[in-house]
């Protein structure tokens, strides 16, 4: 970790442990080093933070592209690993700075849901997701943050004092799909594309809180 971004990952969990009283459940299925996708579901802005404080290695996130026009916010991005992306999280040169990062070993989160919920359940998963594993070799951990929607949601102004908590679940390789990809039809790639998203939405909801 950069100094910049050692600073904000200790604030963050000093935040999550005090205020909010997170919980942290099988970070050990996140390997430490090589290229890994993290997949989550998405409730809240507070899902990329909580997810990479969970970690002891750094986290590539995606930030909206027009940000990093602005300088010190640009800078910082930057320092925290940010990729950046258009609006809607697509486009083939923010997949390429996807595909950059995890190729050079990088961890990067993603979300198969593209936006966040609107009603804190979980929403069907876009085939983006699934066209960026098909091209790495990144391992995909499916990961499910708890709480963060009635903490901090579309509607709520504030951050309210619930408890959070996220789990990390275990890895998932699909050998199969990425080899009969380099040789299929153009059709069943866009459905491989797809049942590889619903596959990782599956596991994701698989997940559940332990109970303390």
């Amino acid at each position: 970790m950069n100094p910049v971004y050692f600073i904000g990952w200790f604030l963050f969990r000093v935040m999550y442990a005090t205020y909010f009283h997170w919980r942290v459940y099988n970070p050990e299925h996140v390997p430490l080093k090589g290229g890994v996708i993290i997949a989550s579901n998405h409730a809240s802005f507070l899902d990329p933070p909580i997810i990479g404080s969970g970690l002891h290695r750094p986290m590539n996130y995606l930030a909206r592209a027009s940000l990093f026009r602005y300088p010190g916010i640009g800078w910082l991005l930057r320092k925290w690993n940010s990729v950046p992306v258009e609006r809607d999280g697509g486009g083939a040169t923010g997949l390429k700075a996807i595909l950059d990062r995890l190729l050079a070993g990088g961890a990067i989160i993603l979300f198969p849901e593209g936006t966040r919920t609107k009603d804190g359940k979980l929403q069907p998963a876009r085939s983006g997701i699934g066209l960026t594993v098909i091209k790495s070799n990144a391992v995909v951990i499916p990961v499910r943050t708890f709480g963060t929607f009635e903490c901090y949601n579309r509607k709520w102004k504030f951050h309210m004092p619930k408890q959070l908590s996220v789990k990390y679940g275990e890895p998932m390789r699909f050998e199969k799909l990425r080899a009969e990809a380099k040789t299929c039809t153009k059709p069943r790639l866009k459905e491989i594309y797809q049942e590889v998203a619903n596959e990782i939405m599956a596991e994701i909801a698989k997940l559940e809180p332990k109970k303390d």
